[in-house]
């Protein structure tokens, strides 16, 4: 009772530094796929996040997880996914996503924040947005502040996430007023053409990881020319979970992001 009375306390630029700490930057790990994609290595949530807890600032979580693993999570960032969505596939009807949870469920939890999908162009991009914005308006009563994770056209739709697309999709969540915008990085964008993005949106924005690349290399590239473009951080979920050695993955995607470690540099921790 003591440690929810206290979360109850906590102002919303509390709850963020939960995630950004001093140093303004972090590293979130998304746990929440199993509600949209199998994702393997998950079976004992709790047991996972004790040993990714050295590496990370905070995690993503459904309900179920944040409820059955409070102790593992007691000292992290906790962001509660407040939608259910899926990926667009053959003889599935592509509804982006729906909102199930909101503020209040959130605050039982004692989260530091929410995450709702938003996708631009969406074929539901109405219904998306509304559902955001009344997440947002929940938000301001009860003071947890909301990261909406902002793709054109839909999850894992590489070919759409052209710059300008991006550009728009950062700036769209921002004006609804989300305080933390998650996205992808930009198909074949470089560090200068990242930086366009960022300077063009007022709050923070973070990089995500998508599928798993299967090619240290590639992924830590992309985190590097991601921070050098100055995103305030990274949401890697799939690319840590599905790693051969998940801790030392998320060691090196740490390095990079708090201490601007090289490529080179943070590959020898994997």
């Amino acid at each position: 009772m003591a440690v929810q009375s206290y979360r109850n306390r906590m102002t919303r630029a509390d709850r963020l530094e939960k995630f950004f700490g001093s140093d303004g930057k972090t590293v979130i790990l998304p746990i929440d796929h199993n509600t949209a994609v199998p994702v393997a290595g998950l079976g004992n949530p709790g047991e996972f996040i004790e040993q990714m807890n050295p590496h990370v600032d905070g995690y993503v979580v459904n309900l179920g997880v944040a409820i059955s693993a409070m102790d593992e999570l007691s000292e992290k960032g906790i962001c509660l996914r407040t939608d259910v969505y899926r990926p667009a596939s053959e003889g599935h009807t592509d509804e982006g996503s729906y909102r199930i949870f909101g503020g209040d469920d959130a605050e039982t939890i004692g989260a530091h924040a929410m995450m709702n999908m938003l996708y631009p162009f969406h074929s539901n991009e109405s219904g998306m947005c509304r559902e955001a914005a009344e997440l947002i308006s929940e938000s301001i009563e009860c003071d947890i502040p909301v990261i909406l994770e902002s793709l054109p056209y839909g999850l894992g739709k590489s070919d759409d996430y052209t710059l300008d697309n991006i550009n728009f999709a950062v700036r769209a969540a921002a004006e609804i007023g989300s305080d933390v915008v998650k996205t992808a990085f930009p198909t074949g964008a470089t560090a200068d053409d990242f930086r366009a993005v960022v300077d063009n949106c007022f709050v923070p924005v973070i990089v995500l990881g998508g599928a798993a690349m299967g090619d240290d290399e590639l992924l830590l590239s992309m985190v590097r020319k991601a921070m050098d473009g100055g995103a305030s951080g990274i949401a890697v979920g799939r690319n840590v979970i599905q790693h051969s050695n998940p801790p030392k993955i998320a060691a090196a995607l740490s390095a990079i992001v708090h201490d601007d470690a090289s490529v080179p540099s943070a590959l020898k921790l994997v």
